[in-house]
């Protein structure tokens, strides 16, 4: 019987398990103070506390001044540049005294105080006249009051005398800077033809603290905005190309131009949708919001107004400065050089002048514009050409 030999199984791969390192051969590590060092010098390279930025509200900007004197001999060519170029100003220089504005306010605060049924019953409920109150609102916000420019009332126990005076004395304001705008532009002031082809609203809301800020209230057409800063307080308005936030300067007078004045001078002023709105007044003594009334004279046009359309344009020699008459006289001479007379020039002129907006009435139009609050578009829109 053959004998047998044992042989070992041969390993499948050739090579053999290294024997585990020997901690000389492991890598040696930091110890802890080592560690902290690092660390430490580590975080005296990064920059100081980081942290994200906080959201700060739009910065106001002042807005162009008009001084409104006789001794201002830039008046013409000021309202020109700022109703071109921004649609607002704040005039200086005016004859609104502070003491009446202030007594308007408390006027004007008054009423608000008052029950909600007598708020109703107080005053003619003739459109766009009256009390007018957000159902939605249960706090008072989004109540306001439109008042002709007698402020008249239906009731006997109601003292309205420094609003009255207050308003017809913005109203006058208002139609001498709409007469120095006319010239400006250049195109004929309706309320020449007679006092009524235009007419007032004196329109009260109050600014609750807390609230946020946005339009005030319902949106009305006009031709220009008038209101009085008592204080120090931020305005925000609405162009055509954004939200802008200004801060005039308290006793100034805040004018708005307006989209009737935009149709009249065929888009050569810029416009402010609606009123705009008025930031909450701190008080001096603690810095928390108080209580304040924004007070707003807008000039706008009666109900009847049949259409409303671009104006005719102003002789060239009615309308300007002195600076506007020196450029005549030295376009005069040129073209008299290249032999071009000063009728020719003006039909020329007048030729070119093409309309910017359909014809419309008013009445439909202050309806729409009213109930539909076509605030972030722009109402005009469907009437360009």
């Amino acid at each position: 019987m053959a004998s047998s030999t044992h042989t070992p199984p041969r390993k499948q791969y050739g090579t053999t398990v290294a024997p585990p390192p020997t901690p000389s051969t492991q890598p040696s590590h930091p110890s802890t103070s080592d560690a902290a060092d690092a660390i430490s010098r580590l975080l005296q390279r990064l920059p100081p506390v980081l942290s994200l930025p906080t959201r700060v509200s739009p910065r106001a900007n002042s807005p162009s001044s008009v001084s409104f004197s006789d001794q201002n001999p830039n008046l013409i060519a000021d309202l020109l540049s700022a109703s071109s170029q921004h649609g607002f100003f704040q005039l200086i220089d005016h004859p609104i005294p502070s003491l009446l504005a202030r007594s308007a306010e408390s006027d004007s605060l008054a009423l608000f105080d008052l029950p909600r049924h007598q708020k109703q019953l107080s005053f003619p409920k003739n459109w766009p006249l009256g009390f007018d109150a957000d159902e939605d609102e249960e706090d008072g916000a989004g109540e306001a009051f439109c008042l002709d420019s007698s402020c008249s009332t239906e009731s006997n126990h109601l003292s309205l005398s420094s609003l009255r005076e207050f308003t017809r004395a913005m109203e006058k304001l208002g139609l001498d800077v709409l007469d120095s705008l006319a010239r400006a532009v250049g195109f004929v002031n309706p309320s020449r033809a007679g006092s009524d082809q235009v007419c007032s609203l004196m329109w009260i809301s109050e600014d609750v603290p807390g609230n946020k800020t946005d339009i005030s209230g319902r949106i009305y057409p006009y031709v220009i905005g008038l209101q009085y800063q008592i204080t120090s307080q931020k305005h925000s308005l609405l162009v055509d190309s954004g939200w802008v936030t200004v801060s005039p300067r308290v006793d100034s007078v805040m004018v708005t131009v307006g989209d009737i004045a935009q149709v009249w001078s065929n888009g050569k002023v810029k416009k402010v949708r609606g009123r705009g709105s008025v930031g909450n007044r701190c008080s001096e003594s603690t810095g928390k919001s108080s209580r304040s009334i924004s007070m707003a004279l807008l000039l706008t046009l009666p109900l009847d107004t049949p259409t409303v359309s671009p104006l005719p344009l102003l002789p060239h020699s009615d309308h300007g400065t002195q600076s506007h008459k020196a450029e005549g006289e030295q376009s005069t001479e040129a073209d008299s050089i290249s032999g071009i007379s000063k009728e020719e020039d003006e039909e020329e002129e007048e030729g070119d002048e093409r309309p910017m907006f359909r014809s419309f009435g008013f009445e439909d139009y202050a309806w729409r514009v009213y109930h539909e609050r076509l605030l972030l578009k722009d109402p005009l829109h469907r009437y360009r050409i």
